[in-house]
């Protein structure tokens, strides 16, 4: 069985700083790449920022310059590092897993969610 366990959530003022983490355990082989995605009331779940194993990142236009993506593959880890928060970045964040697993897994996996409130 596949656990992402994320941390690192709270609520925090407009400006403010926050980090994550989301850390891949359990039965796969290894990690093609590990990222977060954000839902808010009332909208669909959007991509914040993904990282290959490579190293390749990709961010949401509404986060580039703010947050920063970041992983230590030794650790199966993932790291949000998320800078000047504004009350639209408040949302439940899921951490997201694809990974290389046993014949007849599934090979994508979702957090359960942490909760990020920023407060104007």
């Amino acid at each position: 069985q596949v656990q992402l366990v994320e941390s690192g959530g709270g609520l925090v003022q407009a400006g403010g700083s926050l980090s994550l983490s989301c850390a891949a355990s359990g039965s796969f082989f290894s990690i093609n790449a590990m990222g977060w995605y954000r839902q808010a009331p009332g909208k669909r779940r959007e991509l914040v920022a993904r990282v290959t194993v490579g190293g390749i990142t990709n961010y949401a236009d509404s986060v580039k310059g703010r947050f920063t993506i970041s992983r230590d593959n030794a650790k199966n880890t993932v790291y949000l590092q998320m800078n000047s928060l504004k009350p639209e970045d408040t949302a439940v964040y899921y951490c997201n897993a694809d990974l290389h697993v046993p014949p007849g897994l599934p090979d994508y996996y979702w957090g359960q969610g942490t909760q990020v409130t920023v407060s104007s």
